[in-house]
């Protein structure tokens, strides 16, 4: 097959044709990856995938992961999550972020399917996090090399505690997830493995600290860095239909959902992909 990309936006963000996500050999596999990594996400719109065919994609990139709530209790095959909102559960994922960056070894990719849609609102946003970083000025950049940021899920708990208590209380989630999952550091900057670029690696409310820094000073950089990776310039829009697949780079990317459907319903089916210990500088 061969697979053409027309982008959606000036940063980031490309719609592919051309390629068929059930049928893939090792060498569209290895197209798709590469056009991952460029685009930084990429759409392919009513792809339709099934249960099985989500999974395999996730196979074929690079391993789909067990989510950190499963393998708390043991669980340590592929799986899938499901986003679901409505008027019962409103939507929480309005900041931007790349996902479980409290872990030492993030995903890779994401791969979302839209399988509900609200019929007005929903969209999900990217940012380049590469463009971004390129954006700086050079004194920025020069000291954003040189710090780490303490990442930790105590957020994420918060948030699990919130929708489901009665369930986070039974199964005693919190304690455990802590216990698995103790504060990690990752650095400011990331190079990515792949492309060799430079990029802005920040977890959004995963972010804790930078090290480096005196409390105060930590909570204005990372306050300045939020406000400017929400510049429409670096950014690109997604409008779901049902079926419709996004495939995008954890790497390289910042993502939220325009929460502006509440209280209609939207469910996302979602697999994590793959995953390695970031590196800044240090080890270039």
């Amino acid at each position: 097959m061969t697979i053409t990309a027309a982008p959606v936006s000036g940063p980031l963000g490309a719609e592919l044709g051309g390629v068929d996500l059930t049928d893939l050999d090792d060498t569209s596999t290895a197209a798709l990856r590469a056009a991952i990594v460029e685009h930084e996400v990429v759409f392919i719109p009513q792809a339709c995938l099934d249960r099985e065919q989500h999974l395999a994609l996730g196979e074929a990139l690079g391993g789909s992961n067990t989510f950190a709530t499963f393998k708390i209790f043991g669980v340590d095959k592929p799986m899938l999550t499901t986003i679901a909102d409505g008027p019962d559960s409103p939507p929480a994922a309005e900041n931007w972020h790349t996902d479980v960056t409290w872990t030492a070894e993030p995903p890779d990719f994401a791969i979302l399917q839209a399988q509900v849609v609200p019929e007005r609102g929903g969209d999900t946003l990217w940012a380049s996090m590469t463009t971004a970083f390129d954006a700086l000025s050079e004194p920025m950049k020069a000291m954003c090399r040189t710090l780490s940021v303490r990442h930790d899920n105590e957020s994420f708990i918060a948030g699990l505690v919130r929708k489901a208590p009665e369930q986070a209380a039974e199964f005693d989630m919190p304690t455990k997830l802590r216990a698995a999952y103790p504060p990690v550091d990752h650095p400011l900057v990331r190079i990515h493995p792949e492309s060799g670029k430079e990029i802005l690696f920040l977890g959004g409310r995963f972010m804790r600290r930078i090290n480096e820094l005196s409390e105060r000073e930590s909570d204005a950089l990372l306050a300045l860095l939020a406000r400017h990776v929400d510049d429409a310039r670096f950014h690109c829009r997604w409008r779901w239909t049902p079926g419709d697949v996004a495939i995008w780079d954890e790497r390289s990317t910042n993502h939220r959902s325009a929460c502006d459907y509440f209280p209609q319903e939207r469910e996302l089916r979602r697999c994590e992909v793959g995953g390695d210990r970031p590196y800044g500088h240090d080890r270039k």
